[in-house]
């Protein structure tokens, strides 16, 4: 089965910015929800579509993924569950990795959230200092809860208390 092992964390500075490629915007919606599984349509930059499943808690997950004509994800769009999630994603390459760093647009502004792909679970990440708290293990970090629920109460709080 494939899998993804990937890392989670709020983002508290825009030290990134410095080392950033150029950014790819992604429109993503999702067809199916529960718990441990989603059925998500992607679009980047326009351009190109895919269908991804994935299941699973936490750092180690299954994922399947598969191109589709962007035709058909337009045409799935008007099936989503939840809100349509719109960012831009930015790859700031560090040490032997990179940190994917996702700016949310719309309603999940002003959320910044970095995710690290590593090899496997007990591998060592040298972590970035501008990156914040993990958030690897709270699931309402997770897209799929950002489509059904908006932005984490912790999260709006946090905010609010910054103005």
């Amino acid at each position: 089965m494939p899998t993804e092992t990937e890392r989670k964390f709020l983002v508290q500075s825009d030290g990134w910015r410095s080392e950033a490629g150029p950014p790819r915007s992604l429109r993503q919606f999702y067809l199916g929800i529960r718990e441990a599984f989603s059925m998500r349509v992607r679009i980047a930059d326009g351009t190109q579509a895919w269908l991804t499943i994935k299941s699973g808690k936490g750092i180690v997950r299954h994922e399947y993924e598969y191109a589709i004509p962007l035709v058909d994800a337009l045409e799935l769009e008007a099936q989503a569950v939840g809100s349509v999630i719109e960012k831009r994603r930015f790859e700031v390459p560090h040490g032997r990795h990179t940190v994917e760093v996702d700016v949310f647009a719309g309603v999940l502004a002003p959320l910044v959230l970095a995710e690290i792909e590593a090899e496997d679970a007990a591998a060592v990440v040298e972590l970035p200092a501008w990156l914040g708290p993990e958030v690897t293990h709270d699931g309402a970090y997770t897209n799929a809860a950002l489509a059904l629920n908006g932005l984490p109460a912790r999260h709006s709080r946090a905010e609010a208390d910054a103005s």
